[in-house]
């Protein structure tokens, strides 16, 4: 249970920290509604579950003591250090006041037919276009190792994962539009990211202690 705990939070508190996904859900939820919003949160965690599953199956081809995979056991703790400094070297530096305001336009379009569809559309696109997401899942993938990179529990992962993207995703599209929630949240983030980098760099370095032994 404790491995799962710590990919489950390292996963978690790297979804806190803003990124194209989070600013394509922000604009369309302040401009056409956080229903219409919906759409891009599911074609986002869709995206993102043709990488975790991508990731998956990847990573179960390789046998667990191959050079292959203690290779992308490596590159994988190597990539999450990366991600776990630029965490805590730029936190705070996303601007979340630069998210556009509701314009009556823009709102009136929202209640064409296909905009959903449209906006589930971008999502898909917004996540299967970030090699970010591909890096980030592939890594969190070569960290399984033992029971827990058997088949039963890469489907526990997998749904985890994705109904997390998906879970998140909607609150931030009916929160944002409260911008007393967005003040705390932007006041909040520099130590979410700091907490979220501190997290993968230590996950990376206890995989790289079990890879040494």
């Amino acid at each position: 249970m404790q491995p799962f705990l710590m990919i489950a939070a390292a996963h978690f508190l790297a979804l806190l920290s803003p990124g194209p996904d989070f600013f394509l859900i922000a604009r369309t939820s302040l401009c056409a509604g956080w229903r219409v919003a919906s759409g891009a949160c599911l074609g986002i965690a869709v995206a993102n579950g043709v990488f975790i599953v991508a990731a998956f199956a990847g990573t179960a081809a390789l046998k667990p003591d191959s050079a292959w995979f203690v290779i992308l056991q490596l590159a994988g703790c190597i990539y999450l250090l990366y991600l776990g400094g630029l965490f805590i070297r730029y936190a705070g530096t996303s601007d979340l006041t630069n998210v556009p305001a509701k314009d009556r336009h823009a709102a009136r379009s929202s209640l064409r037919f296909g905009a959903w569809r449209r906006a589930a559309g971008m999502g898909f696109l917004s996540g299967i276009l970030n090699p970010k997401n591909a890096l980030f899942y592939a890594s969190l993938a070569a960290m399984l190792t033992g029971p827990h990179a058997s088949s039963g529990w890469k489907a526990i992962y997998g749904t985890w994962m994705f109904s997390v993207v998906l879970l998140w995703d909607l609150l931030v599209a009916v929160m944002i539009g409260n911008h007393a929630v967005l003040r705390r949240f932007a006041r909040a983030l520099p130590w979410l990211e700091r907490i979220s980098g501190a997290m993968l760099i230590l996950l990376a370095v206890g995989v790289l202690l079990l890879l040494v032994r």
